[in-house]
């Protein structure tokens, strides 16, 4: 059994309803967020794809990372692409005290001036959530309702592509890795993923709240 959920239960979503789970509102839309980055071989692969199919995504870049490559994250940028905070280090909440976690974020968003934040693994606390809230006024907290499992080095490529195309809906948050680790099953299945959306007649957007 995996350590993690592929679709995020609606009782879930509803116990942490401080974050956006999903997009009710687009019915025909997919949204692809891509986590961990920038890195200088993967989100270039993952920019090329996302262009060669004429779709648009969501980068959730680490401050630190940004810092290391900044004309990859300005790449970014230039070709349309939505950004957002996932911390300077990638802290994961339940591990780090409130004011280390708070000057984290705070430390990414001068490089990275987006109103969205996702807690790295997904694991942040109420505590952290409302501080965010407070302290960084109109930021949505990002979460997602179907999670690639490309990060999984027990999973293999084609279980990976199964995971995304069972699971995703219309209105679908999707998230994928631009990250060394998962480049194995995101090289094999982001390309698939992408004909099978376009397949499915799904718009491929980047977040815009």
């Amino acid at each position: 059994m995996k350590p993690y959920l592929v679709r995020t239960p609606r009782l879930l979503k509803a116990l942490y309803n401080q974050g956006i789970w999903h997009i009710k509102e687009h019915a025909n839309s997919i949204y692809l967020t891509f986590d961990d980055g920038p890195h200088p071989q993967v989100t270039p692969f993952v920019l090329d794809q996302l262009k060669t199919h004429q779709a648009k995504g969501t980068f959730f870049c680490i401050g630190k990372n940004v810092e290391s490559y900044p004309e990859i994250f300005q790449r970014i940028l230039d070709e349309g692409h939505a950004i957002g905070n996932h911390t300077f280090n990638h802290l994961n909440g339940w591990k780090t005290n409130n004011f280390q976690y708070f000057k984290n974020i705070r430390k990414a968003s001068s490089l990275i001036p987006s109103n969205m934040f996702r807690p790295p693994y997904g694991r942040i606390t109420y505590a952290q959530a409302a501080g965010i809230q407070k302290m960084f006024p109109h930021t949505k907290i990002i979460m997602w309702d179907v999670l690639s499992g490309d990060f999984d080095t027990q999973l293999s490529p084609q279980d990976c592509l199964t995971n995304v195309t069972r699971e995703s809906r219309a209105g679908s948050i999707v998230v994928f890795h631009d990250s060394e680790k998962a480049f194995k099953r995101l090289e094999y299945t982001l390309p698939r993923f992408l004909n099978h959306c376009k397949e499915q007649g799904w718009n491929l957007k980047k977040l815009n709240l």
